[in-house]
């Protein structure tokens, strides 16, 4: 068997107009991560792979999510809508180029895996021109049916051209293909418009193949990995799926959750051994959870790295840029973002804590808030290892609080805390003897009926 190292990946970014959003389709979101990211992620890269990604006009959103999201991708624009082949010749250039492989993918399909588009290639190597990804519908109406004869792919079969025979066929049309490199070019080429709507359609490259003496095949996968979305129905759907794949996989891999069903994951989301998440809480993108980590019900945490030991929560919302050493206690409703908190610190109620840095062993009392925004600025708060911030404290940044000083209870701190010292800032208690009853005579008294 040949070895086949090269590889050109066409990717057509699509565009959806149902999902009655501003939002182009392929950039709405499924487990924190967009559409088109899940399948960049998922196409092949490195080892003499390149990749080509068509986008419609006036798409700077998506091409920035390509730039990001893949470097070494190419973006060509498909500036008239005529069709699948049509979007794929837009990046003629780059399948021009020659390569021992060409995968045709699609960037609203965030299900699918690395494992499939290896499959497709597979059966390239086995002598195949052309390989078309398919699946069993549970209803396939409205999907191009795959006709097989003799274990070889003969046509595409569109609904509305199928006959009553044909209709009763379950394989159907996933749209994802592979194609031998060094007759691609030509079987796209030969692609015509000759239909009723004068567009160019992929699927047509199967009787083109078969008029040339080539093999077509069919590599079978499972309906979920190949759902395309074009509503908001169908996104909801997707992340249904996807959820319950990335549970498992958490639970698999030995971290207890006690209710998954209501637990919310995202693609990147890490855990370390021993980790406990308990019922209602919701991970974003960019989250790292260490070994032995609790996290509480009702908490919400995005982009950030949680230590070993950690106590989170419940109601509990942690931003980005948040960094928890090993054994931090972050308590109910406390929020934190841009901010390190060193191993041991507690932060246990009603807090938030932004822009910071927190010495080891700190204690946060309940209340406390560190003014970090002037309303045009963020500032810094720094504070020391092992100092003592008393309840219902106002720390106004930038400020810093020294290593084993103490907050009093109440304060509005602005000035620079030395090390060890004890900072107390609020008026002097007014104390009246008697005057509570006074107050509650006078007013009884006015308010006696007149006779």
């Amino acid at each position: 068997m040949a070895v086949r190292s090269s590889l050109t990946v066409v990717l057509a970014a699509g565009e959806g107009t149902r999902m009655r959003s501003k939002l182009p389709k392929v950039l709405h979101t499924v487990a924190g991560q967009s559409l088109l990211g899940h399948v960049l992620v998922a196409a092949p890269k490195g080892d003499g792979a390149s990749l080509a990604v068509v986008v419609g006009p006036d798409h700077q959103a998506v091409i920035d999510e390509i730039k990001r999201m893949r470097s070494d991708a190419a973006t060509f624009v498909q500036r008239e809508r005529k069709g699948t082949a049509h979007a794929v010749l837009a990046a003629g250039e780059a399948i021009a180029k020659g390569a021992d492989d060409l995968l045709i993918v699609f960037g609203d399909t965030p299900l699918v895996t690395a494992k499939t588009f290896e499959r497709l290639r597979d059966a390239l190597k086995n002598g195949a021109a052309l390989a078309v990804l398919g699946f069993h519908a549970a209803d396939p109406t409205g999907y191009g049916r795959l006709l097989v004869e003799n274990n070889e792919l003969v046509a595409i079969r569109e609904q509305a051209d199928a006959s009553e025979a044909e209709r009763a066929v379950t394989l159907c049309n996933a749209g994802m293909m592979a194609f031998d490199g060094k007759t691609a070019l030509k079987i796209l080429e030969r692609i015509g418009d000759g239909n009723s709507k004068k567009e160019y359609y992929l699927t047509d490259a199967v009787g083109i193949v078969r008029d040339l003496g080539l093999r077509a095949a069919v590599i079978e996968t499972d309906e979920d990995e190949v759902r395309g979305i074009n509503t908001k129905a169908q996104l909801a759907e997707a992340e249904a799926v996807l959820q319950d794949q990335l549970r498992r996989a958490a639970l698999d891999a030995g971290v207890t959750m006690i209710a998954p069903e209501t637990v919310f994951l995202s693609k990147d989301t890490t855990f370390g051994r021993d980790v406990t998440v308990e019922p209602f809480v919701v991970i974003g993108p960019g989250v790292s959870i260490a070994d032995g980590a609790v996290i509480h019900s009702f908490s919400h945490i995005v982009q950030a790295q949680i230590g070993k030991n950690v106590s989170l929560g419940p109601y509990a919302r942690i931003r980005p840029g948040t960094s928890l050493g090993e054994g931090v206690r972050i308590g109910n409703f406390v929020e934190t973002k841009a901010a390190t908190l060193e191993a041991g610190v507690k932060v246990n109620h009603l807090s938030y804590v932004g822009d910071a840095h927190v010495g080891t062993g700190a204690n946060i009392g309940a209340g406390t808030i560190l003014c970090n925004y002037d309303g045009f600025d963020k500032h810094r708060t720094e504070i020391g290892a092992g100092a003592f911030v008393g309840s219902n404290s106002s720390l106004v940044a930038p400020v810093k609080i020294g290593a084993n000083a103490y907050i009093g209870s109440g304060s509005v701190i602005t000035r620079e805390v030395p090390e060890n010292a004890l900072a107390i800032e609020r008026s002097e208690q007014v104390t009246r003897p008697g005057w509570a009853q006074r107050y509650r005579d006078g007013k009884a008294g006015a308010k006696k009926p007149k006779g």
